[in-house]
């Protein structure tokens, strides 16, 4: 028997390969960086050909690193930026246009279009999310009728539609010769276009966006095999047998596959998902409903989620942008040398609000500026605002499941930031745990594909690899941390109402 899990990290920054052992320690080690791609404010685009090369060398890196072979492989599982939408045409393979990714706002009178009538959750019943710039469907029919021929190839059945998941499997089990266009029911759900009951297309929402259903790949379980490596491939002949949206896939990476379990995701946005079992919850305080997991035959699992647009990417933002760090890791110390935030409040309303306030008319604001404030003010406001908002979710998750979290298990890069979690652990004013695994997406994905080969035998197998590394204790006074919190929320109402209509 094989040892290992290859799991494929397609994510909004980079692509990376990792490969696990059954304990779920980490062997090895492939990631490359993509270009993003701004061709104008609220626009962003990724190159799917650059991000298929480096998924294609990452690969190469991680079996190399590790010193094997396809033969040390069990099996391939797939997390990814679960709204980015690909367009290709299925006989060249050949995109037609660049990736238009999550963040992307370009969309927006696409969605005003839909929403004349019946408003903006005309479709949430049925989808559980509202109609917003930040999933796939309003992507799609803006390539359809911007896009030069792309009409006319979608309705002669000669385009193929897929989020990032769906590109890497195709191109990974064959691609034009006979690659498998497939996504599993997490990714599903994001496009809008999947009724969350019966866990198909919905005829009736594919013909009011007029997108094809020849388009679309076929919906199956997070966790059986899809399709097998070609040999084309470094992992010719070994099994793709699980995919996982990137931020359920970090939920089953930190085992929260039960009813009540939740945990929080900090990474390019902040992702907090609460497990609801195999009930259906509408949020009614501005959460999405989606998918949590599907394993094989077994029943669905639901989740409730508050997706954050813009949180390590602000710490991006201010490397590239600004200048005001040479390296992401710099913030921390840079916001050291303050003791407090000097009264600035930074909104990073960049792509407008996701949860709670499902705002796409909002904009960045720095607040509370005096000549006080310097550049460790700023990094220090920067990184209160991922805590802020992240309270502001866990306050609605909370509100719409009637029982209060206890502790939030976190993950993803910026949990090594002790400045940021000892503040986050403050202003929720409950416990912050990080398990030792903190790559909880990609180890997610190889969960999946594991179980579905029989690598892992079930889910207790899981919850026995989950260890704690470090936990973070509220100490903050809650008075102070309520005016904080009341300072935040007024920074953010100054965000509101930007965009005009001749404001893009």
């Amino acid at each position: 028997m094989a040892k290992y899990v290859l799991a494929i990290d397609q994510g909004t920054t980079s692509s990376r390969a990792i490969v696990f052992d059954k304990s779920g320690s980490i062997i090895s080690t492939g990631q490359l960086e993509h270009e993003q791609i701004l061709p104008q404010a609220g626009w962003v685009e990724h190159d799917p050909k650059e991000i298929w090369d480096n998924t294609r060398e990452a690969i190469g890196q991680a079996l190399s690193k590790a010193n094997i072979t396809r033969h040390d492989i069990e099996a391939v599982g797939i997390t990814n930026q679960r709204e980015t939408a690909v367009v290709w045409d299925k006989n060249t393979g050949v995109p037609v246009y660049n990736a238009i990714v999550w963040q992307d706002t370009r969309t927006q009178a696409i969605v005003d279009r839909l929403a004349a009538d019946g408003g903006v959750e005309r479709f949430k019943a049925k989808v559980g999310l509202p109609l917003a710039t930040y999933f796939s469907g309003t992507k799609i029919v803006w390539i359809l009728e911007n896009v030069e021929g792309a009409r006319a190839k979608a309705d002669a059945g000669d385009l193929l539609f897929g989020t990032t998941d769906s590109w890497v499997l195709w191109n990974l089990t064959g691609g034009t010769e006979g690659g498998v266009h497939a996504t599993d029911v997490t990714n599903a759900s994001r496009t809008m276009f999947m009724d969350l009951e019966s866990l198909q297309w919905d005829d009736e929402i594919l013909a009011i966006f007029d997108v094809p259903k020849s388009m679309l790949p076929e919906i199956k379980s997070s966790s059986e095999v899809y399709g097998i490596a070609s040999g084309h491939s470094l992992l010719r002949e070994v099994p793709i047998a699980g995919i996982l949206g990137d931020q359920q896939a970090a939920t089953f990476g930190q085992a929260a596959f039960d009813q009540g379990e939740a945990k929080n995701t900090y990474g390019t946005g902040n992702f907090l998902i609460f497990n609801t079992g195999t009930d259906i919850i509408h949020s009614k305080n501005g959460l999405l409903t989606t998918v949590g997991y599907k394993l094989g035959d077994a029943p669905v699992h639901y989740a409730l989620e508050g997706s954050i647009a813009v949180t390590g990417s602000l710490v991006q933002w201010m490397r590239d942008q600004l200048g005001l760090i040479k390296n992401a890791s710099e913030i921390e110390d840079l916001a050291k040398t303050v003791k407090d935030n000097g009264g600035a409040y930074f909104v990073p309303a960049f792509s407008g609000l996701f949860a709670p306030y499902w705002r796409a008319d909002a904009r960045g604001a720095l607040v509370g500026l005096t000549r006080y404030v310097n550049k460790g003010h700023i990094a220090r406001a920067a990184l209160e605002a991922i805590a802020y908002q992240t309270r502001e979710v866990l306050d609605a998750v909370n509100a719409d499941s009637g029982v209060p979290l206890t502790e939030l298990k976190v993950d993803g890069g910026a949990t090594a930031n002790d400045l940021l979690m000892q503040f986050q652990a403050d202003i929720i004013g409950v416990p912050v745990v990080r398990p030792v695994v903190a790559e909880t997406t990609a180890l997610g994905a190889a969960y999946a594909a594991g179980l579905a080969v029989g690598f892992w035998s079930g889910l207790d197998d899981l919850r026995s690899n989950w260890q704690e590394d470090a936990r973070w204790e509220p100490a903050m006074d809650p008075e102070e941390a309520a005016r904080l919190l009341r300072n935040w929320k007024k920074a953010v109402t100054k965000t509101l109402d930007w965009v005009d209509e001749d404001v893009r």
